[in-house]
């Protein structure tokens, strides 16, 4: 496996991690129960439930402008050092994103969301070389 896949894996892995992590946030707030169902009269949520929800939307929204872009790369066999540390920057990038937004400091996030952006580009860039 490339190691760009393999950082599509790890990302995807990442983004399960997550979803189970704001799954247990919400359960340990409201109860299986509540979870369980419709969810519709849900109380607030707590300031890490709704930390992690906001997560994890910002993860999904990233891994689509991703998997493509390494996807497509991939099949037409573009594989280069650029693009090797595109994919590594993306990860890297978006695990230090992940743990930065839980722990909720401020002006650096950011920073994490840029450089997870500057990975994709630098895979998409080299799609049209």
């Amino acid at each position: 496996m490339s190691v760009e896949l393999l950082m599509l894996v790890y990302s995807v892995g990442l983004l399960l991690v997550i979803l189970l992590a704001q799954g247990a946030v919400g359960v340990l707030a409201n109860g299986v129960a509540a979870q369980a169902g419709p969810r519709d009269n849900l109380p607030e949520p707590s300031v890490l439930h709704a930390r992690m929800t906001r997560l994890r939307s910002n993860m999904i929204e990233n891994l689509l402008v991703f998997t493509p872009i390494v996807l497509v790369a991939h099949v037409i066999g573009v594989t280069n050092e650029t693009t090797v540390l595109g994919a590594q920057l993306f990860f890297g990038a978006r695990l230090a994103h992940a743990m930065i937004y839980v722990l909720g400091w401020p002006w650096i996030r950011p920073l994490a969301y840029a450089v997870a952006l500057v990975g994709t580009l630098m895979v998409g860039s080299q799609l049209f070389v």
